[in-house]
Formats: structure tokens, sequence, C-alpha cells
């Protein structure tokens, strides 16, 4: 179990006094994590960590 951080608040603070994110800004975020996610999904996937996803779906010895 990890101890709280002295300068962030606790899961329960967080969502007491944070006020919800209008429908608006909510829009505007999800478009640009859209965009962001759409652009590493289409990149190409490096030789080495192909290899190592490859490696994840065989059996082990």
């Amino acid at each position: 179990m990890s101890k709280p951080h002295p300068e962030r608040p606790s899961e329960t603070e967080r969502t007491v006094d944070a006020p919800p994110l209008s429908p608006g800004i909510r829009r505007h975020l999800g478009q640009n994590l859209r965009t962001l996610l759409t652009d590493t999904l289409s990149a190409p996937v490096d030789q080495r960590l192909e290899a190592l996803i490859d490696r994840l779906g065989k059996p082990k010895r």
C-alpha cells in the first residue's frame, strides 16, 4: 500500500472539491484525445517492440 503524497489530494478530496466538467469542455477534451490516439495508433511499431509482442503470444518453455 502506498503512502499518500503530501502535495496531492486524496481520491475522495478530489471528487468532492472538483466541479463537474461542462459538456463543451468534455467534448473538446474527447476530440483532442481522439486526435492524439489516432496519430499514435497509426505510427509504425518499432521492431524491438514487435518482437516482444510476438513473444507474448508464444507459450513458455
